[in-house]
C-alpha cells in the first residue's frame, strides 16, 4: 500500500460521522439496525440540521442517490454523506412507478391511496403477471471526493390486496414466495435479511471497510 493510500485510510478512519440524507423515520430505522456494527455517529439530515430542497431529476435510482448524496455534502465538509434512492417497478405496470415511487399521483398523496390505484390497475391480473421488485441504489460520497454507489433488489409479486403494518411505503402490497406474505408482515429482523436496502447497506459497508471504517 502506498505511503498515500496509507494517510488517506487515516484520514478516513477519523471521520467517524456519517450523515444519510433522508427524513423518512422508517428508514432511518432500517438503516440503524443494519448499521449497527459499525463505530460511527449515523444521523438523519435533520439530526444534522440541514434543510435542503434537493430536485431529484435523475433517469435512475442511482443518479437520483448521487445527486442527493452530492448536494447534502456540500452542506457537510469533512463527513461522509450518504443518499438511497429506492422505489417499486411492477413489470406489467412497464416498470412504474419506478423512479417515481415517492412522487407517484403526487408527494402529498398517502401511500394507502396509491397502494390501491396500483391494486385497481391490476385487478383480474394472473398472479404471474404480477411480477415486481423493490429496488435501492445507494450512494456515499466521501471526504476526500470519492462516490461509492451500490444497487440491489428483492423480487415478489404485487398481492391482491395489502396486509400487514411493520413495513412503510408500498410494503403493505409487495408480496415475497419465499416467506408467503407481504414485507409489512414481516418483522424488522425478516426484512433486513431480505430487502433491497438491506443489501445495499450491506454492499456499501463493505466498501466502507476498503476505506478503513
Amino acid at each position: 500500500m502506498t505511503l498515500f493510500w496509507m494517510h488517506l485510510r487515516k484520514d478516513i478512519k477519523k471521520m467517524t460521522k456519517i450523515i444519510f440524507a433522508t427524513g423518512n423515520a422508517g428508514k432511518m430505522r432500517e438503516i440503524r439496525d443494519i448499521m449497527a456494527d459499525l463505530d460511527v455517529e449515523l444521523l438523519s439530515m435533520k439530526e444534522a440540521g440541514i434543510k435542503l430542497d434537493i430536485v431529484e431529476d435523475g433517469k435512475t435510482f442511482e443518479e437520483n442517490a448521487l445527486i442527493k448524496a452530492r448536494a447534502v455534502s456540500k452542506e457537510a465538509p469533512g463527513a461522509i454523506v450518504m443518499a438511497d434512492d429506492s422505489g417499486l417497478e411492477v413489470d406489467y405496470l412497464n416498470k412504474e412507478p419506478g423512479v417515481y415511487s415517492a412522487r407517484y399521483m403526487g408527494e402529498d398523496t398517502s401511500y394507502t391511496i396509491k397502494n390501491q390505484a396500483i391494486l385497481d390497475r391490476l385487478k383480474g391480473v394472473p398472479k404471474e403477471k404480477r411480477t415486481a421488485r423493490f429496488v435501492c441504489a445507494i450512494a456515499a460520497a466521501m471526504p476526500n471526493g470519492d462516490v461509492l454507489v451500490t444497487r440491489e433488489t428483492i423480487e415478489g409479486y404485487i398481492g391482491e390486496k395489502p396486509a400487514g403494518s411493520n413495513g412503510f411505503g408500498y410494503d403493505p402490497i409487495f408480496y415475497v414466495d419465499e416467506f408467503g406474505c407481504s414485507t409489512a408482515e414481516l418483522t424488522e429482523k425478516q426484512k433486513n435479511q431480505i430487502s433491497h436496502r438491506g443489501k445495499a447497506l450491506r454492499a456499501m459497508k463493505e466498501k466502507l471497510n476498503q476505506y478503513g471504517i
